[in-house]
């Protein structure tokens, strides 16, 4: 092992002092990135109108952000490793910035997706150096259980915020400013991060893996954006099809490679951890099972409930309440005394419990018995779920791979959310297609029954999004045999034997 890595391996034995206001920082700015992938969807009909979009096309807002920053992620965790994790946080904030800016000012449609698309290419730099900024700085594990619930609260309710921020300025102000509200955002953590943050300056002369970037980050764009095409399309469509086989022969190549590149892209000893790769599967179905919750809730309340985009929002709020309750109140503070799997499996049953209440909705159900009942469980459970997740996929990683397995667990949420979206928005058109031609008997009726069909629809996804929780805790027991941390020194991440 050289002397340069022992050293950084086993440098900054005296935490920081303003490492909490560090975290902040990182906070804010993970907020920003989560919360924008869904803060224009509320928004997205104003935007269609005011830009004269096509229903055909409209879905590129979603999609363009998506297909960057979920491509992109290996690359900008590769990024932070070889520049330096902070000079990596700021670049990608001052482009997400610069990016929003500029999408809120969009004049036509064109404007609008090129923004979105640069939002992503920034987003996937920002993530993995914001996340392994956080693992190098939090070592001891009784603060590192604390700062990873943090984390974990806003990786598991930033997109219910989304939605609650999106309602808010859409109604009161225009959609313009679900994208202009990230340059102020941008603006204080830029300010926090040359105040706060403390890295090393990177590795000189460190090559990138190009292949391994054409490779990976290719595979991954053709695998996210099948999942986007599959859902307007359909599955057996050939360009889906394509797509799908395109990105697995990309990445089995890209794996292939990373045996025999010098300086890989994705050193492959860090997904053969066997916690490590229980961690991003957990991680990869929860996210399955949550976000098409997101998606049906979100269009249940408006649709059938007529909820207004406010009041949608708002209707969020316990769910992120019991999120926040779960990570920092209960997962913080059993992280550094149980094994990860006892907080885990645990939380996957509690969200998959309020999954299950919630698929009992109908046309004429009311929020304070149906739904907020469900959502406290969902909350709960969901903030359990997360902290150990990201507490753990990151434990034991030399501080110079850190970037790129951060990156790996924003890769798995990432692709996680694209199937989840896909595939559960299939189950539901299909379930409301076939209660639609079953129980129409005539004209009169056909207004009812769309909105009954609807709504079937939505709880047979559901029900399959309990399916995929309750997978992703069996997961968690039979992978992630992680013991709790005893000390500070169990806490400190060695250097992999595979690169000494």
């Amino acid at each position: 092992m050289s002397a340069s890595r022992t050293a950084e391996a086993g440098a900054s034995v005296d935490p920081d002092p303003r490492r909490w206001w560090g975290l902040m920082v990182i906070a804010l700015a993970q907020l920003m990135v989560v919360l924008d992938a869904t803060i224009v969807n509320i928004a997205l009909p104003s935007a269609q109108r005011d830009l004269d979009m096509s229903d055909g096309n409209r879905q590129w807002v979603i999609t363009s952000y998506t297909l960057a920053f979920g491509g992109l992620l290996l690359l900008g965790g590769r990024v932070a490793d070889l520049v330096g994790r902070k000079r990596t946080f700021v670049i990608g904030l001052v482009g997400f910035a610069t990016a929003s800016a500029f999408g809120g000012a969009a004049a036509n449609a064109g404007m609008l997706f090129g923004a979105r698309a640069l939002q992503g290419v920034f987003a996937a730099i920002l993530a993995p150096s914001a996340l392994s900024l956080l693992t190098t700085t939090f070592t001891d594990s009784r603060e590192r259980g604390r700062a990873f619930s943090i984390y974990g609260t806003l990786a598991a309710s930033g997109s219910a915020i989304g939605f609650m921020v999106g309602g808010l300025l859409t109604e009161y102000l225009n959609w313009r400013w679900c994208l202009y509200v990230n340059v102020p955002i941008a603006v204080l953590a830029v300010a926090g991060a040359f105040a706060l943050l403390q890295d090393s300056p990177g590795h000189a002369g460190a090559r990138l893996d190009v292949p391994g970037v054409l490779l990976g980050c290719g595979g991954l764009v053709a695998i996210v954006h099948g999942f986007g095409e599959a859902e307007s399309r359909g599955w057996s469509d050939p360009m889906v099809l394509g797509l799908f086989a395109g990105g697995v022969a990309l990445v089995a190549v890209f794996v292939w490679w990373q045996t025999r590149a010098s300086v890989p892209l994705l050193p492959l000893h860090i997904i053969k951890d066997r916690n490590r790769a229980g961690c991003y599967l957990t991680m990869m179905l929860a996210v399955m099972g949550m976000f098409g919750m997101f998606l049906f809730l979100t269009y249940y309340l408006q649709t059938v409930l007529d909820y207004t985009p406010v009041q949608t929002g708002l209707a969020f709020l316990p769910l992120t309440a019991s999120i926040l309750i779960g990570s920092t109140q209960i997962a913080a503070r059993l992280l550094q005394h149980v094994p990860p799997r006892l907080l885990l499996a645990p939380g996957m049953v509690l969200a998959a419990s309020g999954m299950l209440f919630l698929s009992r909705i109908t046309v004429h159900s009311g929020y304070a018995t149906d739904i907020l009942p469900a959502l406290i469980p969902m909350g709960i459970g969901m903030g359990l779920t997360f902290t150990p997740v990201f507490s753990t996929a990151t434990a034991g990683v030399a501080p110079h791979d850190s970037g790129v397995t951060s990156a790996g667990v924003n890769t798995a949420q990432q692709v996680g959310g694209s199937i989840g979206t896909a595939l559960l928005n299939t189950i539901a058109t299909t379930g409301s297609t076939t209660y639609i031609a079953a129980h129409l008997t005539g004209p009169a009726q056909r207004a009812e029954v769309t909105r009954e069909g609807i709504v079937h629809g939505y709880t047979v996804a559901i029900r399959c999004a309990v399916g995929i929780m309750l997978l992703a805790g069996l997961v968690a027991v039979l992978m992630i045999t992680a013991k709790a941390p005893k000390s500070r020194a169990a806490a400190q991440p060695p250097v992999p034997e595979s690169v000494a």
